[in-house]
């Protein structure tokens, strides 16, 4: 009996199409975000950027469709620091179904003083992760009417070394930026580790993955003026740095995967190849950390109250009855 034909190798640089597919991408107007967007527009899909500065991401859509012909891109104004304006984005949308969202937008802090969202939540805490857990809330009718959607959370390889605090989840009694940036990408991991536990409970077709960018520096990231420049002396600066990290267009390659490839699972991780920093895409093993069930649990409960919001808490489908 003739084998099975052996599955070709993923190219970040030959992407199957997805024609008819919409894939939304919060903070698509800049970084890795905007190069997730531009290569998900190259499939064919209709790409949504998601961002909270719309003059951004008109310059952005600009952009995209100057190095995609025929792109199909648009924007929606969404401000994930401002809970109350979450559920206005998602029915502005305007569409019957979404295949895809990718959770990618944040902020990353350098220094004090400790900041609030407009809900008197930490800002990278309540930005990065609790407004993504709200937002998917609002989404997930529109994501349940797509075939096999998916939502990909985009964490940081820098929550590896972090632990969450769960006596301290938003850096109340010790707030140092750098510390509270990785907790609040570590959050955003635990819920879409979470998240698909929840989903395979209830049996629903949408799955949830979670990806990080490795190492992605601007100086050796391609070029899209004006919303991504580099300078000649930047990039030679940042060659040694070369043989161990990447740009932010490679930064983007795990999410890409992540939304396209039919052998992604659910509750699967998925970052560079070498060493999580730099290279292709790669499924790598669910961080110890990561994976333990309790602190996921907390993190969620902790979410759904400063939230107001579940983002699992709907109808069951017929079969899973």
């Amino acid at each position: 009996m003739p084998s099975a034909p052996a599955t070709p190798p993923w190219n970040p640089d030959r992407l199957p199409g997805a024609d008819g597919r919409v894939f939304l991408i919060t903070g698509g107007n800049a970084g890795i975000g905007y190069f997730v967007a531009e290569q998900l527009a190259a499939t064919g899909a209709t790409v949504v950027l998601g961002s909270r500065d719309p003059a951004k991401a008109e310059i952005a859509s600009a952009v995209l469709r100057a190095h995609v012909a025929g792109a199909r891109v648009r924007a929606v104004r969404l401000d994930l620091a401002d809970l109350s304006s979450v559920r206005t984005a998602v029915e502005s949308l305007g569409v019957e179904r979404l295949d895809a969202v990718v959770h990618n937008a944040g902020v990353a802090l350098d220094e004090p003083p400790r900041r609030r969202t407009r809900d008197g939540h930490e800002l990278m805490f309540g930005t990065n992760h609790l407004g993504h857990f709200a937002l998917t809330r609002w989404l997930m009718p529109l994501l349940s009417a797509a075939p096999a959607a998916r939502v990909v959370t985009v964490g940081s390889f820098a929550a590896k070394s972090e632990r969450i605090d769960p006596d301290d989840l938003q850096s109340e009694r010790d707030y140092r930026p750098k510390r509270s940036y990785g907790r609040s990408k570590l959050a955003q991991m635990y819920f879409g580790v979470e998240f698909d536990r929840r989903l395979r409970a209830a049996g629903s077709t949408v799955t949830s993955v979670v990806v990080h960018p490795g190492g992605a520096l601007d100086a050796l990231t391609t070029p899209r003026p004006p919303i991504q420049e580099r300078t000649a002396a930047s990039r030679l600066r940042a060659a040694p740095a070369a043989l161990l990290v990447q740009g932010k267009h490679a930064g983007a390659w795990p999410a890409v995967r992540a939304v396209l490839d039919p052998a992604v699972e659910g509750g699967q991780l998925w970052g560079p190849r070498f060493f999580g920093l730099r290279g292709g895409p790669r499924r790598e093993q669910v961080w110890p950390h990561l994976a333990d069930p309790g602190v996921a649990a907390l993190v969620w409960d902790a979410s759904r109250e400063l939230t107001g919001v579940d983002p699992s808490a709907l109808p069951r489908s017929p079969e899973a009855r």
